[in-house]
Order: C-alpha cells, then structure tokens, then sequence
C-alpha cells in the first residue's frame, strides 16, 4: 500500500489508515508509516517486555515487533494479520494488527479529542476519535503505548540538568502540545532551564487565538518570545498553526520551533516551506533548550 502523504502544506488536513483489532476500528497518521507488509515470524527476545514480541529484519533493518491487542489488553486471535511499520522519535516499530481497512484524508477540526473520562491524564492511549461513516474510529498514541513499554525512548529529561540555573524568565514562551504529560514534561523541563513564564495550549487553534489576542492588544512581543508547536493535535495541527502565524505581519517577527515525534526528513521539509525558524524530533529536549536559547538571542525582538 501507497503511504507518501501528498498533502499540501498547512492545509490542517491529515490521512488517516484505518485497521482492525478484532472488531474494533483504530487509525493512525500515514507520515508515521514506512509500510505495510503480512505477517512474518519474529525472533522472541527473552525477559522483555510483555507486549513486544520480538524482532525481525527485513532488508537488513532489525526491527521490534509491538503486539498492539497485548498493549491494548484486547483478547487475541489466531489471524496472522498485518505488520504495520512506523517510523517517529527516530525508532523504527512494527505494531501487529489484524486488518487494515484503508486510508481517510480528513481535517484535524474534524477530529474529537477525548475527554477525561477517555484519557485520565498519562494513562490514556487515544488523542482522538473520528466518525467514518456508520462507525467510530480511535486515533491511538502511539508514542505512548511506546514509551509505556519503553520508558528510555521517552523524553531525555536528564539532559535538562547542565541547563538548570539559568534565569530566562524575561523571555515568555507559548507551547502547542495536545498531550497532557507531554506538555506538562516540556513545560517541566523548560522552567528548569529558566524558562519560568510558559502558556501551555492543548491545540493549535487556542495558540493561535491566543497570539492573536495579543497582536491586538499591542502586547505580543513582551509576552511571547518563542512558540513551541506540536504537529499532530485536533482542531489545529501545528504546521497549519506555523503556517498562519509566519503569514502575519506580526506574528511572524516571533521565533517558531517544531518540536514533534514526525521530524523526519519530508516533514522537515514540509516545516521549512512554511517558515520554521527550527525543527527537532521530541526525545531531544536538551536540543530543544539550545534552539530556543539561540533564536532568543538573535531574534529581533530581543533588541526591542
């Protein structure tokens, strides 16, 4: 199956592959795909984690095998299924799965975020739940069911202690993150590097509202310094939210960094085509710290 995403740029659209576990319907974003290949034997590594089943090397790539009923605690069949092969946060993963029913280009406002009761802040696995037709279909975190398994694929939130002491608090940051534990891990680790004075926005759209809000009032250069934007959130995604605001007259002037698990290289350059000032792929919040430093300090407003 074809998984080039031919979207244009900042369009707030995304493709959808929808696929089955038993009868219940799931979907994740086509840039995380590599492909989509039958069912192989894999090798069992011992003493790992319950939900891997082991690894295989197709083309000379060793790749670990995520058996995504286990992970999910659904009941098991005997269906050879699918191997679906992802590609974020720099890990290839093959996640098993039973069908795959085909691919959706949707927009992101079409796209419900689960509520509390749904996603008990870093216990849920959803960040979203589209309607295809007669049925509904959960869009699964896969960076999470990750890191669950995996903690050391995570953030490096160690990397944030040669950062510690440092007083930024003059230099007012908005984040864009729609995952609760994400956003509060890098607004964490932020405000340990310095970064005191952080507005947390679970979607791009009350980012930009809020961006906007503040051109108005003649106020944004000295309360936003920087924007921080994921790209994958419903009702805005982050680079439709890079897109309008590097289209501002205003706006524009205020650093802009994509700090996403899908920084790939077509992504990177999807990014670059709308402006970015940087782009870095979530493991790398020490990264991150340097990149914000560094378009602070050159930024124009800071000789404002």
């Amino acid at each position: 199956m074809d998984t080039n995403i031919l979207l244009e740029n900042g369009t707030n659209e995304v493709e959808i592959l929808e696929f089955t576990l038993g009868d219940n319907h799931y979907g994740i974003n086509v840039a995380k795909i590599r492909e989509i290949i039958t069912y192989q034997p894999v090798t069992p590594i011992p003493n790992a984690h319950y939900c891997v089943e082991g690894i295989f090397m197709p083309r000379d790539t060793m790749i670990t095998v995520i058996n995504l009923k286990e992970s999910l605690g659904l009941a098991q069949t005997e269906e050879d299924g699918l191997f679906i092969i992802t590609n974020f946060n720099k890990l290839d993963i093959a996640f098993h799965v039973d069908k795959v029913i085909g691919i959706h280009r949707i927009s992101w406002a079409d796209i419900i975020k689960p509520d509390s009761t749904i996603n008990a802040e870093n216990n849920g696995v959803s960040t979203g739940v589209v309607k295809f037709e007669d049925k509904l279909v959960v869009i699964l975190d896969f960076e999470k069911i990750v890191t669950d398994i995996s903690p050391d694929t995570g953030l490096k939130v160690d990397e944030i202690e040669e950062y510690e002491g440092r007083d930024r608090s003059n230099c007012p940051i908005i984040i864009a993150e729609d995952s609760p534990m994400l956003g509060k891990m890098i607004t964490d680790c932020l405000k340990k590097a310095g970064y005191t004075k952080i507005i947390l926005c679970e979607n791009g759209q009350l980012a930009y509202d809020r961006l906007c809000e503040m051109r108005d009032e003649g106020t944004l250069y000295d309360k936003i310094r920087c924007i921080i934007t994921d790209i994958e959130m419903p009702i805005m995604d982050g680079h439709r939210l890079t897109k309008l605001c590097k289209s501002d007259d205003i706006i524009k002037e205020v650093p802009l960094v994509i700090f996403s698990s899908l920084v790939n290289d077509e992504m990177r350059r999807k990014g670059e085509q709308l402006g970015a000032d940087a782009q870095l792929t979530k493991p790398e919040i020490g990264m991150l710290v340097d990149a914000i430093d560094r378009l602070i300090d050159n930024s124009t407003l800071s000789n404002n």
